[in-house]
Parts: structure tokens; C-alpha cells; sequence
């Protein structure tokens, strides 16, 4: 069992013995009639059946002997690409199947950005003033980045460790790398503005063990991650494939689509009152990447359906939608803890209003109906917030200058 306490830590194991390639996902070329030249990427099974440790030091690929020129084999075709237990080789990008997944990569690498270009000065002036913030805005404040700070942390765990090895189309694994990068420059940008403004490392670093609200946020994700990180958890079953997709919706549909809503509005709202102005532009640049986050793992979800539609049963539906209504009860109880009075113009019973709105989005993108009917957004300026054309050209702001490979002096 994962816990907020335990770090996970290779098992030592014997080196085992493994057919040419089998360590790279690759099986023997067959001749034309048989399966596919490659075969779909799941860990090999060692001859000893002891099951492989590749983090441990001792663990070597050995060179695969050359392949006898006269055995025929098949190049991969866009049919033989599947998202989940595919048989075409994960190493293989083109060609491409899922060109969706492909533009997204490009697109998060269109909006790279580093939380240092981002000037904190005004931020470190106004937290230091003492009649700068609020008691309530600088509790708000602290609540946010104590949920932030690890939040970002899951979710790449759950890319790297878990999600990852899951999927079958390297497209798709394309952007969760890309992903994975920003959900680390969103863990230094938190630390960057813990760090700028001199606040207690030890209280905002352990809010998700010591602050309710955030720790019950964190212990609904857990199981999910588990699942998907257990060494032994592999697809190919009926009950296997739901597994994997209802972790899918829970982490695209519920953490990155409705537990980071509340501290985006808290923070952003600040900064449309000229307060916290850094801090809120990284927040802002955060939900911009963040909302490709959630359409990639919604337009994936809908991918896995399409081609399994055997596991989108009533009963599985049924238990999407109470999982949705449950992330709903613990996001607005973490809107209440975190302003328990009304603060820049806002109160709890709005964001109550508001998660009802974004999880009826939520449902409906994913081919549920509304979970609540009539639910309305008392926030439309968010949806300005994810276009940040429409607020400034980014590469303005910056104040870090960066040199590209191109234009490197090696003298």
C-alpha cells in the first residue's frame, strides 16, 4: 500500500534470463501468417519466473543477435496500433494513428515555460507588508500552495510509475512524457513562490498529512495510483481494462479536472485584484497546461471506449458517477476550509455552484449525463484565463533570457 509516509523503493531481485530483445518490449520475428512482428509491450517473463528489477544496478540488456536475414517479417500498419494492449512495437512512433494525441505534444511544447521567468518581486513586497494581505487571503494562500505542492507530485507518479507502462500507442506515450515534465515544473513553480515569499517549508511541504481537507483529497486518489503502479497489475482482462480506465477518469475527469479548480479561482482572483500578480501569472500558465492535461486524458478515455466498448457497462457508469459526486463532496469541503469566510468577493456556496458546473462538463465530455441539472458557472472570466493571448503575450514577461541550441557560443 502506498501512504503519504512510505517512499517506494526497488525490491532486489535476480538477474533473470530474457529472450533477444524481450527487455525493450520486442519479441522474435514470426514468419507472414503468424502474429505480427512485434508484440505488445508488456514486461517480459523471465525464464526463471522471477519477475525483473530494471531500477537495480545489475540489471543489463544484453545485444540481441542478429536476425536471420531470410526470416520474413511485417513492418507495422496504422490498424495493428491500439491505446491499450496493443501488439504494435511501443518503440515505433510513425505511423501515426492517434495524430491527436501528436498535435497535443506539440502544443505542450509550444507553451514551455519556466516558473523563474516570472518576477516575484511585487509578491515578496506585498507578503511582507503586513496590511498587504488579508488574515483570510494569506490563509487562502497557504491552503492553496499546501495542496499544490504535492498534488503535482501524484499526479507524475502516477504518469511514470503507472499510467505510462499502461498504454500501448506511442503517440499517446509521447505526450504523457511531455505531461510528466510539466507536472514537475508545476512542483518547482509551487516551491519557487513557498520559497520567494519566506514561508515555513515544513507547515505548506506536510499540509497534505496535517490539513484534513487536503489529506482526504490525497487519500481518494491513492487507491487509484495503487492500482495502477502495482508491479502485478497488467491489462487484458475485462476487469483489468476497467481498472486501468476508471483511474484514467479519476485522475483526467477528477484531480486535474476538478481538484485544482477551487486554488486556480482563489488564486487568479487574487491576481485580477493587483494582488500576488507573479504568483497568480504562473497559476495562470499552470490551468493553461493543466486544461491540455484534462483534454488529453479525456480525449484518451474516449479512445480506450471506442475501442472496448464492452467496458463501458451501466454498472461501470453508475460507478464513474458516484466517484464524480464524491470528488464534488471533498473539492467544496476544501473550498470551505480554505475560506471559511467570504474573501475577494467570493464564498463557499459559489464553489459549490461552480464544481457542480465543471463536473456536469466533466460527465458530459466523457458520454454521461449531467449530475446536476441547471448548474451554472459564477466564474465566466476563467475561461479567459486558459487563453492567455487574451491577457498578454507570455514571452513578454519573461526575465530570464535562454539561448537555443543554435545560438550557443562554444568558444
Amino acid at each position: 500500500m502506498l501512504s503519504f509516509e512510505d517512499d517506494i523503493v526497488p525490491t532486489p531481485a535476480p538477474v533473470p534470463t530474457f529472450p533477444a530483445g524481450a527487455a525493450l518490449g520486442l519479441q522474435s520475428v514470426v514468419p507472414d501468417g503468424g502474429r505480427p512482428a512485434v508484440s505488445r509491450p508488456s514486461r517480459p517473463v523471465p525464464t526463471d519466473s522471477v519477475a525483473p528489477n530494471i531500477l537495480a544496478p545489475n540489471f543489463l540488456v544484453q545485444p540481441a543477435p542478429a536476425v536471420d536475414a531470410e526470416v520474413p517479417f511485417r513492418r507495422i500498419r496504422v490498424e495493428d496500433k491500439r491505446v491499450i494492449n496493443g501488439d504494435a512495437d511501443v518503440n515505433q512512433l510513425v505511423p501515426f494513428k492517434y495524430k491527436w494525441a501528436w498535435e497535443k505534444y506539440l502544443a505542450g511544447c509550444a507553451n514551455h515555460w519556466m516558473p523563474q521567468e516570472v518576477n516575484m518581486s511585487r509578491d515578496i513586497g506585498t507578503w511582507k507588508d503586513p496590511n498587504g494581505l488579508t488574515d483570510d487571503e494569506r490563509l487562502l494562500v497557504k491552503r492553496n500552495l499546501g495542496f499544490f505542492v504535492t498534488a503535482d507530485s501524484l499526479a507524475a507518479n502516477n504518469i511514470v510509475l503507472g499510467t505510462y507502462r499502461h498504454i500501448t500507442a506511442p503517440e499517446c506515450r509521447q505526450y504523457l512524457l511531455r505531461q510528466a515534465f510539466e507536472e514537475a515544473i508545476h512542483t518547482h513553480a509551487y516551491q519557487y513562490i513557498v520559497e520567494s515569499l519566506g514561508l515555513d517549508e515544513g507547515e505548506i511541504f506536510n499540509a497534505y498529512r496535517e490539513v484534513a481537507s487536503i489529506r482526504e483529497k490525497d487519500e481518494f486518489l491513492i487507491p487509484f495510483i495503487e492500482t495502477l503502479t502495482d508491479p502485478q497489475f497488467q491489462t487484458g482482462t475485462l476487469e483489468n481494462d476497467q481498472k486501468l480506465l476508471r483511474s484514467l477518469i479519476v485522475f483526467a475527469c477528477i484531480m486535474e479536472g476538478l481538484f485544482f479548480y477551487v486554488g486556480f479561482v482563489q488564486i487568479l482572483a487574487l491576481g485580477r485584484q493587483n494582488k500576488m500578480t507573479g504568483a497568480a501569472e504562473q497559476y495562470q500558465y499552470i490551468l493553461r497546461d493543466e486544461s491540455m492535461h484534462c483534454s488529453f486524458g479525456i480525449d484518451l478515455i474516449n479512445q480506450i471506449k471506442m475501442e472496448n466498448p464492452q467496458l463501458w457497462t451501466a454498472e461501470f457508469r453508475d460507478e464513474i458517477r458516484g466517484l464524480m459526486q464524491r470528488g464534488v463532496e471533498l473539492e467544496y469541503r476544501y473550498a470551505e476550509d480554505t475560506m471559511p469566510r467570504g474573501v475577494l468577493g467570493l464564498n463557499a456556496p459559489m464553489f459549490k455552484e461552480y464544481l457542480r458546473f465543471v463536473a456536469n462538463r466533466r460527465c458530459q465530455q466523457i458520454g454521461l449525463d449531467a449530475l446536476y441539472p441547471g448548474a451554472t458557472n459564477p466564474f465566466p472570466w476563467m475561461s479567459e484565463m486558459i487563453d492567455l493571448k487574451k491577457e498578454k503575450n507570455f514571452f513578454e514577461t519573461r526575465v530570464i533570457e535562454y539561448q537555443t541550441g543554435g545560438a550557443l557560443s562554444w568558444d
